[in-house]
């Protein structure tokens, strides 16, 4: 497939899409060593994705954007906001699958994303990104985040230790 010319679509994720989804989240956690979960996928079951899901659908403190093609979720972008003290803020994911990095769906999640974050309130959003990830890193800084520190040791794999770049997004103050 000639993922640079095949088109795309944003859309908020669904309780429907919970397989689908998981199913994305085992293929890319396999393809990549830049993500929390690798090959297994994450610990949520269908149940518990589902009800997820069905939570976030009208949120306005959690969201999560799907990037399909022909049907299939070819990458995913999640914003929730922080409690309390920190309601402010909100912790930003987002991952593509391989095939697809270039394509442009990074940046329309990304923009997905900032919309959701400026429409309802949020003031500043933050990241961590691998420190050797400069694809992402660029995506991040060409949409206003900043590297605020270096988190040594952030991951370990097979051993070796792998350092993160904590980054934040300043959106405005009321």
């Amino acid at each position: 497939m000639n993922t640079k010319n095949t088109p795309f679509v944003i859309v908020r994720a669904q309780p429907e899409d919970a397989a689908a989804l998981l199913a994305f989240l085992k293929i890319v956690g396999g393809e990549t060593e830049n993500l929390s979960y690798g090959a297994e996928g994450i610990s949520l079951d269908l149940a518990a994705e589902q009800e997820k899901l069905r939570s976030q659908a009208e949120s306005t403190n959690n969201v999560q954007y799907l990037a399909k093609a022909d049907g299939e979720i070819i990458g995913t972008a999640s914003l929730s906001r922080k409690h309390k003290r920190m309601r402010h803020r909100g912790e930003l994911g987002i991952c593509v699958k391989r095939a697809w990095w270039g394509s442009g769906a990074a940046p329309a999640l990304m923009e997905a994303i900032l919309a959701f974050a400026g429409e309802n309130g949020f003031e500043q959003l933050n990241l961590e990104v691998r420190s050797d990830n400069l694809r992402a890193i660029r995506l991040y800084e060409k949409y206003g985040f900043r590297k605020l520190c270096v988190f040594p040791g952030f991951f370990k794999i097979d051993g070796k230790y792998i350092d993160f770049d904590l980054m934040n997004l300043e959106l405005g103050h009321p």
